[in-house]
């Protein structure tokens, strides 16, 4: 295989990271340009809050050079990319977010600032914002007797342009319209479980939407990626990097498995690589801390497929390893 081409940040981590958590980092850095090498195709799921700990900063860049070939995706994720779009110098951090007591944290309520560790988004510029460019799409498609993705309809609001204006930050930054521009497909599992979710079960009860169907579901999410996969496969294999744990993660690597035993599909190849970052605690049934080998059990991986565990925090470990094989 070729050597990697390192920048600054690439040759700092291979000199120092030689041991424990930093050398699973760069074993799993090089695995992953290893396997696109080879013509390995990398579907990434992204679980937690890390759009709005910004990983569009090194994440667009990995879609826009054709190193990420389909997201999958928490709900949060989605939107929260688009929060920091159209309303990032509303933000506010708390550092001391430690230090918050329950008065300090109804006194953020008050002001309609709600925090996701030391971040607060703005309900009124971001939230609200948004709700109202989507609730536009949602009644319009509904009107029309049409139904769409979760992701599809946030696509319809930045393809038209008209949020433009709101825009507060440098536009290739946004993992979401890097995903736009490349045609990178998206899969949002348990959607629902959202703020946009939330808010257009409201748009339901309200009845400005009057079928609850016009977003379309997790199932046909499913339906949908056991086609993909099963077509991608057919040419090069798909591989796995997966921040953090949960739905984004569990959603999509079932795929394999019902693949095989409920369709029968048996000549799909299982998922070609695997590497997970987690924090999460190995043991009590904790599936996201769950070793690689146990995926094994369920049919998801195989014996000979490249696996990684990186147990650390992702908002450090995921731009470094972008950063790896991105050159930088």
């Amino acid at each position: 295989m070729s050597k990697p081409a390192l920048g600054p940040v690439g040759s700092f981590i291979q000199h120092h990271y030689r041991h424990f958590n930093a050398a699973a980092l760069i074993d799993a850095a090089e695995g992953y340009r290893v396997f696109l090498e080879q013509g390995g195709k990398m579907m990434i799921s992204i679980a937690g809050a890390m759009s709005t700990a910004e990983m569009g900063l090194s994440l667009a860049e990995m879609i826009r050079q054709d190193k990420i070939h389909l997201i999958t995706c928490t709900g949060a994720n989605l939107e929260e990319d688009i929060f920091n779009l159209v309303a990032h110098d509303f933000y506010e951090r708390v550092p001391n977010y430690r230090d918050l007591t329950p008065q300090d944290e109804q006194g953020l309520l008050s002001r309609h600032m709600n925090r996701v560790t030391d971040t607060c988004i703005p309900e009124m510029e971001a939230m609200r914002r948004m709700e109202k460019a989507m609730l536009e799409v949602w009644m319009d498609a509904d009107a029309k007797g049409e139904r769409y993705f979760p992701h599809e309809f946030f696509q319809m609001v930045l393809k038209s342009g008209k949020y433009k204006e709101y825009y507060q930050i440098d536009p290739k930054n946004s993992w979401m319209l890097a995903a736009l521009e490349k045609n990178v497909p998206i899969v949002v599992p348990g959607w629902e479980d959202s703020t946009l979710g939330n808010m257009y079960a409201a748009a339901v009860i309200r009845g400005d939407v009057k079928n609850v169907h016009t977003v379309r579901s997790g199932i046909e999410y499913m339906t949908w990626l056991a086609e993909h996969y099963t077509k991608v496969t057919e040419k090069a294999p798909l591989g796995m990097f997966q921040i953090g744990g949960g739905i984004a993660g569990d959603f999509p690597i079932c795929v394999v498995p019902m693949l095989h035993q409920d369709l029968e599909r048996t000549n799909v190849p299982l998922w070609g690589y695997f590497c997970q970052i987690s924090d999460s605690t190995t043991s009590y049934g904790s599936y996201s801390g769950a070793v690689p080998n146990e995926k094994i059990t369920w049919g998801k991986l195989g014996i000979e497929t490249p696996k990684f565990i990186v147990e650390s925090d992702a908002t450090i470990v995921a731009p470094l390893i972008f950063a790896y094989l991105l050159g930088w």
